[in-house]
């Protein structure tokens, strides 16, 4: 008598049906085993984490199916052309057999789309958060952010259209100079700081400009994103001359060490030029 396949080998078919664009080959596996929209998948094999590791533990914890969508945490670096119809068949399963949990499907599978450079790349990134908002993801009121950190201006943007809460950040991020001006006079020193930190992460010269203006804790570690570094560790990283220059300028602090590398902003630059070199 043949056991039964455990729910990581079910997981592990239905996932690579879906990096294949198997549409078929997914709707079976739904149909047969409906579990794999109802379940998490507590207990990952080694085909998952010696794909993404960490991210287990980190941001990709106990993932249902659809979460895989995104490609964030990145497995493949790619995504198939049809990514949208293995999107709608997850879903429309999950309508059917996982209502009660639907909702946490769709809104974390939301923000990693948001995130997903790689969704970007592929030109698939908008349809997907069109699918998500159809099926009823709910627009956090940072989801921009979401997009923003990993530098996904088009999805930010397109977010704001369909609903999403338009923040200082993502104003300077997409250069809405007046809009900014708008909601900087209403914000908290917070709220200044997580633009500051995604100005810099992007090297937006112009925004930290009209950022200094509004008066913000130029030394300070950054708020709520990469949280291990200053504004200007950021601008470093971001290797736009221009953004390092506007915080050197108005008194950013070369001295200031991260608290992940223990590293100066200099120090910073230097070894991205060695990694350039390499």
């Amino acid at each position: 008598m043949q056991c039964a396949p455990t729910l990581d080998a079910l997981f592990h078919k239905a996932v690579t049906a879906l990096d294949t664009g198997d549409v078929r080959a997914l709707a079976d596996l739904l149909r047969a085993h409906p579990q794999l929209v109802r379940e998490r998948l507590e207990a990952p094999g080694e085909w998952l984490r010696a794909q993404v590791g960490n991210a287990l533990e980190d941001f990709f914890p106990r993932p249902y199916l659809l979460w895989f969508i995104a490609e964030d945490p990145v497995r493949n670096n790619t995504l198939p052309h049809n990514l949208v119809e293995i999107a709608r068949t997850i879903i429309q399963t999950a309508q059917r057999e996982a209502a009660h949990t639907l909702q946490e499907h769709l809104d974390y599978a939301l923000r990693l789309v948001a995130w997903s450079w790689v969704a970007r790349k592929c030109a698939l990134q908008i349809a997907l958060l069109d699918v998500l908002l159809e099926a009823g993801a709910t627009l956090h009121e940072t989801i921009t952010h979401d997009a923003l950190v990993n530098g996904n201006f088009e999805a930010a943007a397109h977010l704001v259209r369909r609903g999403a809460k338009l923040t200082l950040a993502t104003a300077l991020c997409l250069e809405q100079w007046h809009e900014a001006e708008q909601l900087a006079q209403t914000l908290t020193a917070r709220d200044k700081q997580i633009a500051l930190v995604l100005a810099a992460l992007h090297g937006k010269a112009e925004a930290l400009t009209k950022l200094l203006v509004l008066g913000v804790d130029l030394n300070a570690y950054s708020t709520d994103i990469y949280t291990h570094a200053t504004a200007l560790h950021h601008a470093v990283s971001s290797g736009v001359l221009a953004a390092v220059q506007v915080l050197v300028a108005a008194g950013a602090d070369l001295d200031m060490k991260d608290r992940a590398w223990n590293a100066t902003p200099l120090e910073w630059a230097e070894h991205s030029r060695g990694e350039a070199q390499a």
